[in-house]
C-alpha cells in the first residue's frame, strides 16, 4: 500500500488504485503517470485501505479491484459512496471476474462503472475521463450484462421508490430507454427532441430519485417493475 501525502492542489483527474496485487497496481501507476491529465493520489491493497485513502485524499475516481483481502472491493465501494465524506468520489470497478453478479453487486453498491482488465489502455483512459465527469460507465455490453442478472432472477424486490411518483411521463420514458441501454443521442432521437432536453430530463430524474448516476437510475428502473427484463 502507498498512502501518498495529501493531494495537492491540481486540475488532474486524481486517481485512487486499489488492487492486492502489487504488479496490477504499478503497471496502472505507470500508465497514468505518462498520461496528461492525471494523477495517481494513492494505492491500497485492500478494501480497508481503499476506504481509508478515499476519505484522506477524496480523489476524483477510485479503480478498485472486486477480490481483496481485508474487505472485497463491493463492500469499500459501499463504504465509499454511502459516506458523507466521500459522496463526491466515483468508482470505477475493475476485475478479472467478467461476471453478472458482480456487475450487478458493484453497480447497487454505488459504482459508476464496470470494466475487465483486459481493457486497453486507451479505453481505461477514456473511462476514468467519463466516470471522473460525473457520468456513469454504462457501455451496451454492460447493461446487457445488467439486463441478463434480472432476467435469471425470480424477480427483484417491487416497491415505489420514493420520488418516483414526482416523475413525470416524459421523464419516465426517458428513464426507460436509459435502463434499455439506449445513449443520450438515441433517446433524443427516438423521442424527437433535442440532446439538452434529455440532459435535462436525466438531471431532474437523478435530483428526484436520489440517484448518483445513470448506474443508479437503470438500478431503480428494474428494481421498481418500471422495466421489466425479456426473458432470455
Amino acid at each position: 500500500m502507498t498512502d501518498a501525502p495529501d493531494r495537492p492542489s491540481s486540475t488532474d483527474i486524481g486517481v485512487l488504485l486499489a488492487d492486492d496485487h502489487t504488479l496490477v497496481r504499478e503497471s496502472f501507476r505507470v500508465l497514468l503517470d505518462v498520461s496528461p491529465g492525471f494523477l495517481v493520489v494513492g494505492e491500497a491493497g485492500t478494501g480497508a485501505e481503499a476506504v481509508r485513502l478515499a476519505r484522506r485524499h477524496r480523489p476524483d475516481v477510485v479503480l478498485m479491484d472486486v477480490r481483496m483481502p481485508d474487505m472485497d472491493g463491493i463492500e469499500a465501494t459501499r463504504q465509499i459512496c454511502a459516506s458523507p465524506e466521500t459522496a463526491s468520489v466515483r468508482v470505477l470497478i475493475l476485475t478479472t471476474f467478467d461476471l453478472n453478479e458482480y456487475v450487478y453487486a458493484a453497480l447497487r453498491a454505488g459504482a459508476s462503472g464496470f470494466l475487465v482488465k483486459d481493457v486497453t489502455a486507451a479505453d481505461l483512459l477514456a473511462a476514468v475521463r467519463v466516470v471522473a465527469s460525473g457520468e456513469a460507465l454504462l457501455a451496451p455490453r454492460v447493461t446487457r450484462r445488467l439486463i441478463a442478472t434480472f432476467s435469471g432472477q425470480a424477480g427483484p424486490a417491487r416497491g415505489q421508490r420514493p420520488g418516483l411518483e414526482a416523475v413525470t411521463e416524459r421523464e419516465r420514458e426517458v428513464l426507460v430507454l436509459i435502463a434499455r441501454g439506449l445513449s443520450n443521442t438515441e433517446i433524443a432521437q427516438r423521442l424527437h427532441v433535442t440532446l439538452g432536453t434529455v440532459k435535462t430530463h436525466i438531471g431532474r430524474l437523478l435530483s428526484k430519485l436520489a440517484a448518483r448516476d445513470r448506474a443508479q437510475l437503470v438500478i431503480t428502473a428494474y428494481e421498481t417493475g418500471l422495466v421489466t427484463p425479456e426473458p432470455r
